[in-house]
């Protein structure tokens, strides 16, 4: 059985939906700690040819608060960001074809950050037909307070996976003889050098996954999701 596991990111770019659909369970963290500086509530999409920055806004909180003890703040005005959506893409060729789902995923009802993100997650799989299983890390039952690559190997052996497919950023951080010792194959994803046209300007990688579907037809999203090695 192959695993992936990652952390939850709100909209993220195409590779995170590639190495769900490489793997047979992909386990989504939950109870770790939330990154103010990384992506798990924010992205890019394409405005006037340049990459544009979008967030969800949460309450402030203690920074040792797990993903899903966090709250999206009040100041997180959903209408705003559909009618910025509608700024930017409603002239792409697939707007009138997304449009509609991106506006219900965004308008979920959950001020639970992680609730609110886990949701969109789910709900792009069944768009675009992955039916990988998603399993919610809280729900295992491991030791929690497990750390990095010793959480991963614990968790791969609770779901009796025999492949760990991690993302390629990943690559210096797990160890190889490691995990053979616990019978795991361990493996990389790499996604192959995409480009789409974006309005006819210079094209901006690794936006949002919204961004490749206002410009890509369904059947060029199942090519673009199958289009990965592994190392």
């Amino acid at each position: 059985m192959k695993l992936g596991i990652m952390q939850p990111y709100f909209f993220p770019y195409l590779g995170y939906w590639q190495l769900i659909n490489a793997v047979d369970e992909f386990v989504v963290y939950d109870n770790i700690q939330y990154t103010k500086k990384g992506w798990i509530n924010r992205n890019r999409f394409l405005q006037n040819g340049s990459a544009c920055v979008f967030t969800v806004p949460l309450v402030k909180d203690h920074i040792q608060k797990h993903v899903n003890e966090r709250i999206i703040s009040d100041e997180y005005k959903k209408a705003n960001l559909i009618a910025r959506l509608h700024n930017a893409y409603c002239k792409a060729p697939y707007f009138k074809e997304n449009i509609d789902f991106l506006v219900e995923v965004i308008n979920y009802d959950s001020s639970n950050l992680f609730e609110y993100i886990y949701n969109s997650i789910f709900r792009i799989c069944e768009y675009f037909n992955i039916d990988t299983k998603i399993i919610i890390s809280s729900s295992l039952d491991i030791d929690h307070c497990l750390k990095s690559q010793d959480k991963v190997i614990d968790i791969c052996n609770k779901l009796n996976a025999n492949t760990y497919i991690n993302s390629i950023g990943g690559i210096d951080l797990y160890s190889v003889q490691d995990f053979k010792q616990h019978s795991i194959n361990l493996q990389f994803i790499k996604m192959k050098p995409i480009q789409y046209t974006q309005f006819g300007n210079d094209f901006v990688s690794n936006l949002s996954i919204i961004d490749v579907m206002m410009f890509n037809s369904p059947e060029e999203i199942n090519r673009m999701l199958d289009a990965y090695e592994l190392i």
